[in-house]
């Protein structure tokens, strides 16, 4: 999960609780003011009550709420010395103008206790809820819109301001994912007043110089010796099929060289194959045409007949569409050879190969050790198979290095028992 994502999860949980205790606490403090502010009428409307009740003795008579919002009924001396002042939330049978019949309504009563010329009363006196009840309700409502306009827009001025704050940060982190070292031309830059992010800029940049520094130095040295070693294995080779031209060796001597010259010929694979990986990566293929890769398959299996019918290998090719891409003619020599020559010298006698051809991917698959190789090493320079002890272990290498030019993609999978190798070429 992204770090924007986790902070705006974060903070709209905090607001969501927050704003959520908030609107708890006011929904119930503003019920409690409105029901004081009833029990202030009662408390009034009592005392009115029962000054009237003294001028007036009838009223002391009514003890149903039939005709009033009271109703008064005579108790024992002991039971209101024992009343005290008591608000209730009830419901009662009422019947408002807009009703035909009786309907319970909530109402806000209270129930005392008073004394007039020696008797003792209990006096109930209530409030109707009804318009409050409908107040109440409006503003619970009003409260919860409330709630959610404001948690709502709290979250996108948040992700606003978030999104603004970290995008320096993630347009820094997309040139990172791009940037290749020693294929790309510029260093990541973030542009921010932001000093945290400046300070990253800083750390990384200074870690990426040390590396393309140790980087350049590598590949020059690499270039220096692959360079440097042609000639003395070139004369190395003149001299030994020399001394075999002459004769007069003895048919020992004669063998150990053949094995010399079979490791020296070794080497100059390698060395060339160094070489051209040097190349490559200093960038020195600059020609751009459009070639076609059916073209280049059907001339490489003409190349290998020879070697093809020797191991009795059966190869099949199916074109679905013309791969043409945008390269250099070399280059694209190299990386289609490559992969079908890998199919051809790495098969078993009697095997398969079959190749794909449609109008984005290249794919070559064959038959050869009955078990997966390592997708993580199989392009790394120098890996082999167990069985594979003749080749450089570059080949692979150079592919995924002239795909890496060109931004191709190239994998590697094992299935139905066959080894395949494809590339998909994002320029055709």
């Amino acid at each position: 999960m992204k770090l924007f994502t986790q902070s705006i999860i974060y903070v709209s949980i905090s607001i969501f609780l927050i704003i959520g205790i908030w609107a708890f606490g006011f929904y119930y403090n503003m019920l409690d003011e409105i029901k004081e502010s009833i029990d202030e009428g009662l408390e009034h409307y009592k005392r009115q009550i029962i000054y009237n009740a003294l001028e007036d003795s009838m009223l002391l008579k009514k003890n149903k709420f039939d005709e009033g919002f009271f109703a008064i009924q005579e108790v024992s001396k002991i039971q209101a010395m024992s009343a005290k002042d008591r608000y209730i939330d009830t419901i009662l049978l009422m019947q408002d103008e807009d009703d035909e019949d009786l309907e319970e309504e909530p109402v806000r009563m209270l129930s005392t206790a008073f004394e007039n010329n020696g008797q003792y009363y209990e006096l109930k006196v209530f409030n109707s809820m009804v318009e409050e009840g409908d107040l109440i309700n409006e503003l619970f409502w009003k409260s919860i819109w409330l709630y959610l306009i404001l948690l709502a827009g709290i979250v996108i001025i948040n992700q606003i301001v978030v999104q603004r704050l970290w995008n320096p940060f993630y347009h820094f982190l997309n040139q990172l994912k791009k940037y290749r070292l020693g294929s790309s031309k510029k260093l990541p830059e973030v542009k921010t007043s932001t000093q945290e992010f400046q300070d990253l800029q800083n750390a990384v940049i200074y870690f990426l110089k040390q590396n393309l520094s140790t980087y350049e130095q590598q590949k020059q040295f690499i270039g220096n010796v692959t360079h440097e070693l042609q000639t003395p294995l070139a004369i190395a080779t003149n001299k030994l099929e020399m001394m075999v031209e002459k004769g007069g060796l003895e048919e020992v001597q004669v063998t150990e060289i053949d094995d010399i010259l079979n490791i020296i010929d070794r080497l100059v694979r390698l060395n060339k194959s160094l070489l051209l990986l040097t190349k490559i990566e200093n960038h020195q293929f600059h020609q751009h045409q459009t070639i076609s890769v059916n073209n280049i398959v059907r001339q490489c299996i003409d190349d290998l007949n020879e070697y093809v019918d020797f191991k009795n290998i059966k190869i099949s090719i199916q074109e679905t569409a013309e791969l043409s891409v945008s390269m250099d003619p070399a280059l694209a020599q190299i990386v289609v050879s490559n992969l079908i020559r890998n199919a051809v010298f790495h098969n078993i006698e009697n095997g398969l190969s079959e190749i794909k051809i449609t109008a984005n991917k290249f794919s070559v698959c064959n038959s050869g050790i009955p078990e997966p190789l390592d997708e993580a090493k199989i392009f790394t320079r120098f890996f082999k198979s167990g069985t594979a002890s003749a080749g450089t272990g570059l080949g692979l290498a150079i592919v995924k290095a002239i795909c890496s030019l060109y931004e191709f993609t190239p994998s590697y999978h094992f299935e139905n028992q066959q080894h395949c190798f494809s590339i998909r070429f994002n320029n055709f």
